[in-house]
């Protein structure tokens, strides 16, 4: 028998805080970076869930298997599909580009599955947190506060969700770009991180995203450790940082495979690890090509 709630939100560390809040009810982490590659709006089907896993399988270098990517894509809509078992699901996410793009297909998802009485808890601060980045900052009794301000999903909320995960599926630029210059939403925190987003498009001159550019200036800057390239790019981005070190890490190797490649990597393998590896991070350096 089912939980009286269903918590939903993106990345283990918060739902491994949620599971320590006390609070009644399962819990969905959703694990995919949906502002960036190909996919389908809404609801996937076989074929499209294939073309997902083929995507995420390039972009962790096939540092996660096949098998195990499908698993996971698979699985996670498995359990949003039988949401509607719960008397009650919560939406657990915050203002980041991650987040957002997340919270947008959920929605949509959940609509077209016509699973209803969703509520909502969605943060852009918290009182002694400076920066705020996102959830994954808070312990389990600093979460566990927000729970009281939950709000019901309304169905501007819904539509407007709908069309923002279509923008995102589709890479519909203009869109994005009209998204981004919206005064206020139906969901408050999207045209800000859809400005982010369009940060990450390549620039004319350079051909290099805002986190590429970043990631770029710190390795010229002397940063050759990993850790190091991290807090300087973490330093010098704007909040909230959407992305975590497997993405960094993928931006690095990004530039690293570049013909002809803008920094070299040394260490025990040609790519920073992005997943389970048996290398330890601290024996790379990455170095600006000559």
């Amino acid at each position: 028998m089912a939980a009286a709630s269903l918590h939903i939100t993106g990345g283990d560390t918060v739902g491994g805080n949620l599971a320590q809040t006390g609070l009644d009810g399962d819990i969905l982490v959703w694990h995919d970076v949906l502002y960036d590659g190909d996919r389908c709006p809404g609801w996937p089907d076989a074929a499209a869930m294939a073309a997902r896993v083929e995507f995420l399988f390039r972009v962790t270098g096939g540092g996660l298997n096949r098998e195990r990517l499908l698993a996971a894509v698979r699985g996670q809509y498995q359990r949003l599909a039988a949401a509607g078992a719960y008397k009650r699901i919560v939406l657990w996410f915050d203002s980041c580009l991650f987040d957002q793009s997340m919270l947008v297909h959920v929605l949509t998802c959940l609509n077209q599955k016509d699973i209803r009485g969703l509520e909502l808890i969605e943060v852009a601060s918290f009182p002694g947190i400076v920066p705020f980045h996102g959830l994954g900052q808070l312990s389990p009794a600093q979460l566990a506060t927000l729970y009281d301000g939950r709000r019901p999903v309304t169905p501007a909320q819904s539509d407007f969700a709908v069309r923002v995960d279509q923008a995102f599926a589709e890479h519909d630029v203009a869109v994005w770009r009209e998204l981004a210059g919206m005064p206020s939403a139906p969901l408050p925190y999207v045209p800000a991180a859809m400005a982010r987003r369009l940060l990450e498009e390549p620039d004319p001159r350079t051909g290099l995203g805002r986190l590429e550019s970043l990631a770029l200036d710190a390795i010229r800057a002397g940063n050759d450790a990993p850790t190091r390239i991290f807090q300087a790019v973490s330093a010098a981005d704007s909040v909230p940082q959407f992305w975590g070190d497997t993405t960094l890490w993928a931006v690095i190797n990004g530039l690293a495979e570049r013909r002809p490649p803008l920094v070299c990597i040394t260490g025990p393998a040609p790519r920073l690890p992005q997943w389970e590896s048996p290398h330890d991070l601290n024996q790379y350096r990455i170095l600006p090509s000559a």
